[in-house]
């Protein structure tokens, strides 16, 4: 009797031994071996770990569902598992795919959006409607990580939550100077489309500044272009014009309230979203005896002028 006692607690032993390692393999070793092509796999929002674990037995992606339900019940994680799309493979084991959805280690894609960007330019590189009035300036211009299927709303919180960050340490400042962010942004946007270097961006600033203090056209090519390129909607009876078209006498009687040929001031709002360096040169302009700057289209620089006599003189030596 004690010798079947002793054999009885031996195989007992025996197949708790074998069942430890089943569940360990199991879950620590992946479906396949081979080097398997990874899916993409959606959680919807609201699914719970068994269906989880339904699904990605039926796709293939791992070997038992009970297995996966009992890494999950070890883990206490069953109210941690995130909604999202997942590139998994069979190649993975159950505890890898299951920490990638429980750390919501979802497929994101990259995008960089360039300083200088329109709201038109941004829903074109992202292929959505960007909802909501007057992001034009606040979407700051940086490398984004977005969901795969992200949604415009979610692309705008996360760029304007960015522009406020950005903003933050320098609000106060502004304020201070009897100025609006807005204010700040729109010259910003001006200095963006207008300059390339920093140095160039802070005379310019200071020229725009000037003229605005002394009640002169700011006169700036950029906000044509704006109304032309890249306005949501156009002024009656002017069509969106092709890029690398210039500018035509025509074009400056334009009636917008973004044309600064036409109307004193700064335009109606930002014509696209600067960086940091071009609303740092608007908040710290730099003072020079220039009133005109020039362009180049050959990119050799900008050139400054005293008087209109220099400027024109400029103009027909680098824009001919």
């Amino acid at each position: 009797m004690r010798k079947m006692k002793k054999f009885f607690g031996v195989l007992i032993l025996f197949c708790f031994f074998i069942l430890i390692i089943f569940i360990y393999q199991g879950i620590y070793f992946p479906e396949s071996f081979k080097q398997e092509r990874e899916k993409l796999f959606l959680i919807e929002r609201g699914e719970n770990l068994f269906q989880i674990a339904e699904n990605l037995e039926k796709e293939g992606l791992i070997k038992n569902k009970f297995l996966f339900d009992l890494y999950i019940f070890i883990k206490g994680a069953q109210r941690k598992l995130q909604a999202g799309e997942y590139f998994l493979s069979p190649s993975e084991s159950i505890n890898r795919i299951a920490e990638k959805i429980i750390s919501g280690d979802i497929t994101k894609i990259v995008v960089t959006i360039p300083e200088g960007f329109t709201v038109r330019q941004i829903e074109e590189k992202m292929g959505l409607k960007l909802p909501g009035e007057n992001l034009e300036g606040f979407l700051f211009p940086d490398t984004y990580q977005f969901p795969l299927r992200v949604s415009g709303e979610e692309v705008v919180k996360k760029m304007r939550d960015n522009f406020d960050k950005k903003l933050a340490p320098y609000r106060n400042e502004i304020s201070g100077a009897g100025l609006t962010i807005s204010e700040i942004v729109s010259m910003a946007s001006l200095l963006e489309k207008e300059v390339k270097t920093k140095e160039d961006k802070e005379i310019v600033s200071g020229i725009l500044w000037k003229r605005l203090e002394n009640n002169v056209p700011l006169q700036v090519d950029a906000t044509i272009t704006y109304i032309l390129r890249y306005k949501t909607t156009n002024p009656e009876g002017v069509a969106p014009r092709p890029y690398g078209a210039r500018i035509s006498k025509e074009d400056l009687q334009i009636d917008s309230p973004y044309n600064t040929y036409k109307y004193l001031g700064l335009p109606l709002g930002p014509i696209c979203n600067p960086g940091l360096d071009s609303i740092l040169a608007a908040m710290y302009p730099e003072d020079s005896g220039f009133w005109y700057y020039l362009s180049p289209w050959d990119d050799e620089g900008t050139i400054f002028s005293e008087t209109l006599e220099k400027h024109n003189i400029a103009k027909e030596k680098y824009l001919r």
